[in-house]
């Protein structure tokens, strides 16, 4: 069984290597301007270039306008685009069109409802991505890469006509338990494998690469 591993929010040289070595079958850029992991297109552009065929660079994007992809793709020669905003089916399928990107749709997950409306995706968007719905009381909540998990059980036994995504709160110590509940074969992280806030640690990412790929979904 092939497992795929996304490590996102790369913002350095050494971190993209890092991850890239470790075997990341997907590399992410936010542009996300509240984001601590934010990059300029310009470096993203440099970072791009550096990464090798076979591997996958993903934009991350919280509902951009026409404009912002445009000036970003003319730039970055990604591969994929991520939504982690509030973008609607007909707003992911338009973007999808527009771009003639294959695009990831993150859909923020606390109970079944959340389950539900995820399937309203699955016409437009290439895949599906579960992060953690934060609560209304955390303060400064991003769209995604809050560090928190949410029950993988939501999840587990669904049926998909869409390709999925795990997310959320994952750590080396407990991806493989992930997994292990929700069925996953594809996992992404970004705080979990960092030192601090946009400074990812090589060494985590070798961890955690290693245990996702060591577990039985």
């Amino acid at each position: 069984m092939t497992i795929d591993v996304k490590i996102c929010g790369l913002t350095t040289a050494d971190g993209l290597a890092a991850a890239v070595r470790a075997g990341a079958r997907y590399v992410g850029f936010v542009f996300y301007a509240r984001s601590p992991r934010n990059v300029s297109v310009r470096q993203a552009a440099a970072l791009a270039l550096t990464v090798p065929a076979g591997v996958r660079k993903v934009g991350l994007f919280v509902d951009p306008s026409d404009p912002e992809l445009a000036e970003v793709l003319r730039a970055v020669p990604l591969d994929v685009i991520q939504l982690a905003g509030d973008e609607t089916p007909a707003r992911v399928a338009e973007v999808r069109a527009r771009t003639g990107k294959p695009v990831f749709k993150a859909i923020r997950i606390e109970g079944p409802d959340d389950v539900a409306l995820a399937h309203t995706y699955e016409d437009s968007a290439d895949f599906l991505l579960f992060d953690a719905k934060p609560p209304k009381d955390m303060i400064l909540a991003l769209p995604g890469g809050n560090g928190l998990a949410f029950d993988w059980k939501l999840i587990a036994g669904e049926t998909w006509r869409r390709g999925w995504i795990l997310a959320g709160g994952l750590t080396a110590d407990n991806v493989a338990d992930a997994m292990e509940q929700s069925g996953a074969t594809f996992v992404d992280v970004s705080s979990g494998v960092e030192d601090r806030p946009g400074v990812k640690s090589p060494a985590k990412i070798e961890a955690f690469i290693k245990a996702a790929r060591n577990a039985t979904p």
